[in-house]
């Protein structure tokens, strides 16, 4: 596969672009994103979902810009997709033709169910593992759904509910009964599926959690893998359905929307009074991604490999030249994890967020030496964005920010005490790391010493001198846990 690929996402209400650049086999990074609001579906349900000249015109001219900027970047492969408005539109050849013969770009019309799957392989792969979930992408001339449970991707179903569609169908002449009764009718084809989360994808549902996330005042702001409750959700959605204008803006929905966020707001109000679902969770990927990860994964059944994930690869490739190094220092907490766990009263389940924090403690050393603990505390609340919860990346983030120099302060703890675990188990998992680090002071090329732990103390064999080991021990006294003895 090429090393830069442009994906280009051509909706109802916007057309869309990402470039992503491979670091190797299946580790990837975004490089670039572009976004026109270009609504090409404009009064075209109006006229039997006939696209319209001027419309067309402003997605002409967003494709001509977008490849020019993929050229910037050297992209050696466009995709490009197109969904419900063109699916739908009897004149869609010409504007097809037109975009071939002057820009030299191929449009892949896809069904709509070939797009709830594109949706549904992204969540499943770059969001936490999902068991009984429904995705839900809300677009300006349709609606996809996908079941998801343990990666596995079934009941791809797409209907004829969108922002746009409703907005020219039924909003514009204030028929909210009307757009009700539609709405139902279009829901009772959802297949009888045994749900507990709701996974919602684009611009709808990223606009609900952004300004739900906002007036709860979040302490991580990362929109994708953004989970809360059902209850929340409610009560937010019937907000937006009563409020004006400047109730929209004050809640922090972007003027850009308002005429399209009643809409998918009533589809969403209508498709959870239809389902049980507990929980809601925020997907910050969507056909884009999952265009780009079918064409990665072809020859894996669009699925990574198990136990893998693809940002702790990029960020290894990236960031971290000696690996050798950070798989010592990932195998060494792992050990001293195992010895002190049941001393420590830590979880089991926190073994994971301690070996992976070791490992990615290098990379922000490539950034700058002399402030490597903020620049790997950055790099990990940024860029470790796919697959994990945000609690285990606020726990990853905090053990390197405060590695090989004291325990978390109050105040961060404070900060973020929705995200991280108790203060005692948090403070015991940074004295681990930070022990580690300093185990390996010397840099062996093989680790020259053996542990074990007994009697609350750490013992640590070696016939080597250790001396700036040692050093670095000490210097951990205050953060002490428990005694470390060497034996020779």
């Amino acid at each position: 596969m090429a090393k830069r690929v442009a994906v280009i996402d051509i909706g109802s209400n916007s057309v869309r672009m990402v470039i992503y650049e491979k670091t190797s086999r299946f580790a990837f990074h975004l490089l670039h994103e572009e976004k026109s609001k270009v609504r090409i579906s404009e009064n075209a349900y109006k006229h039997q979902g006939a696209l319209q000249e001027v419309p067309m015109q402003r997605t002409f001219d967003a494709l001509k810009d977008f490849l020019q900027i993929s050229n910037s970047f050297k992209a050696t492969k466009t995709l490009c997709v197109a969904t419900s408005a063109l699916r739908d539109a009897p004149n869609k050849a010409l504007f097809l033709q037109k975009v071939k013969e002057k820009l030299k770009l191929n449009i892949r019309v896809i069904t709509g169910e070939k797009e709830a799957y594109y949706g549904a392989i992204a969540c499943a792969n770059l969001l936490p593992e999902q068991t009984k979930a429904l995705s839900v992408d809300i677009g300006g001339g349709s609606t996809e759904f996908a079941y998801i449970d343990n990666k596995n991707v079934s009941h791809t179903i797409s209907l004829n509910l969108g922002t746009v569609r409703l907005k020219e169908l039924f909003f514009d002449t204030n028929d909210i009964d009307g757009a009700k009764e539609y709405i139902d009718r279009e829901l009772a084809n959802l297949p009888e599926l045994d749900i507990e989360t709701l996974i919602g994808i684009g611009g709808t549902f990223r606009a609900i959690s952004n300004a739900i996330m906002k007036n709860s005042s979040y302490p991580l702001n990362k929109l994708h893998g953004y989970r809360y409750s059902i209850d929340t959700f409610k009560n937010f959605i019937n907000t937006i359905l009563s409020a004006d204008d400047d109730v929209l803006k004050s809640i922090g929905i972007k003027s850009n929307r308002f005429d399209v966020i009643k809409p998918g707001t009533l589809i969403l109000k209508r498709l959870i009074k239809k389902l049980n679902i507990q929980n809601i969770v925020t997907s910050g990927v969507g056909v884009r991604e999952g265009v780009y990860l079918s064409d990665l994964l072809r020859n894996s059944k669009d699925k990574f490999p198990h136990n893998y994930n693809t940002s702790v690869a990029y960020l290894i490739d990236s960031h971290i030249p000696q690996k050798q190094y950070a798989n010592q220092l990932s195998n060494l907490s792992k050990k001293l994890f195992d010895l002190t766990q049941e001393y420590l009263g830590i979880q089991k389940c926190y073994r994971y967020e301690l070996a992976l924090a070791a490992k990615l403690y290098p990379s922000g050393s490539n950034v700058h030496f002399y402030s490597k603990n903020k620049h790997t505390y950055y790099l990990i609340q940024s860029a470790l964005e796919y697959g994990f919860t945000h609690e285990s990346i606020t726990l990853i983030a905090t053990l390197t920010k405060y590695a090989k120099s004291k325990l978390p302060a109050e105040s961060h703890l404070q900060k973020y005490a929705e995200l991280l675990p108790d203060a005692q188990t948090t403070n015991a998992l940074s004295y681990l790391l930070s022990l580690s680090l300093a185990l390996l002071s010397h840099r062996p090329l093989k680790v020259d010493f053996s542990l074990s732990f007994e009697n609350e103390t750490l013992y640590i064999t070696t016939n080597e001198s250790l001396y700036i080991t040692k050093d670095a021990i000490e210097k951990l006294e205050c953060n002490r846990a428990f005694k470390v003895i060497f034996n020779s």
